[in-house]
């Protein structure tokens, strides 16, 4: 799996980061889905350069202009809930892409281990196109290789761009091993470490709660 990891190129996506981790500048809820809506922009303008495009004339009020537009649509989808704003931000570059949205959350046990459980998928076909999986935190990798298989009920998508923010080292290595050459990563951040719990370290804590609240357990 190709890995583009915007760490290792410094851009406004740093700054992005650094503030979605800055305990001091979490409060803000409205900053904090704003600043990862704006790194899905971002992203979503990279990532348009490796599709395909077709040339097309253009006519304007003055005359034809050579063109290029994209060859087809893709499939941006998002693991709920902490994905929306990410979405959005994939969305804000691919404005006329289909939608899916899928769910995932840890089902906790008395001994504090989990299980992933997937619940919710709505999502048109994906056979033979491009899909643009999205999600901020890419943790165990457990969700997203979950989300991936559940997926595949819908077809087999020509290839993956794998949108995330920050994820460890081991799940990182975890989805390169499970995706292999079937999917690229863009991620703004790897981190060495988790801790007992499963978070990334240093990480920025629970990206659905600092987004839309916190939740009853």
């Amino acid at each position: 799996m190709e890995i583009i990891n915007f760490s290792e190129s410094p851009s406004l996506i740093s700054t992005y980061i650094a503030e979605i981790r800055d305990r001091s500048i979490q409060t803000d809820r409205l900053r904090f889905r704003e600043n990862i809506r704006r790194m899905g922009q971002l992203m979503g303008y990279e990532l348009s350069k490796r599709l395909a495009y077709k040339e097309m004339d253009v006519e304007t009020p003055l005359g034809i202009a050579p063109s290029h537009l994209l060859d087809s649509q893709p499939v941006v989808a998002s693991i709920l809930r902490a994905g929306l704003p990410l979405h959005q931000g994939v969305l804000d570059s691919f404005d006329r892409a289909d939608n899916t949205f899928i769910s995932a959350y840890r089902k906790t046990h008395a001994d504090h281990s989990f299980d992933v459980e997937v619940e919710y998928l709505a999502s048109p076909s994906i056979q033979g196109r491009t899909l643009i999986l999205c999600d901020p935190m890419l943790a165990t990798g457990q969700s997203m290789m979950l989300c991936y298989d559940a997926l595949l009920q819908k077809g087999i998508p020509e290839h993956t761009h794998i949108v995330s923010l920050i994820g460890s080292a081991q799940g990182v290595a975890a989805v390169a091993d499970h995706m292999g050459d079937r999917a690229t990563l863009w991620i703004g951040a790897i981190d060495e470490e988790m801790n007992a719990k499963s978070y990334i370290v240093p990480g920025l804590g629970d990206a659905g709660d600092l987004a839309f609240g916190g939740k009853d357990n």
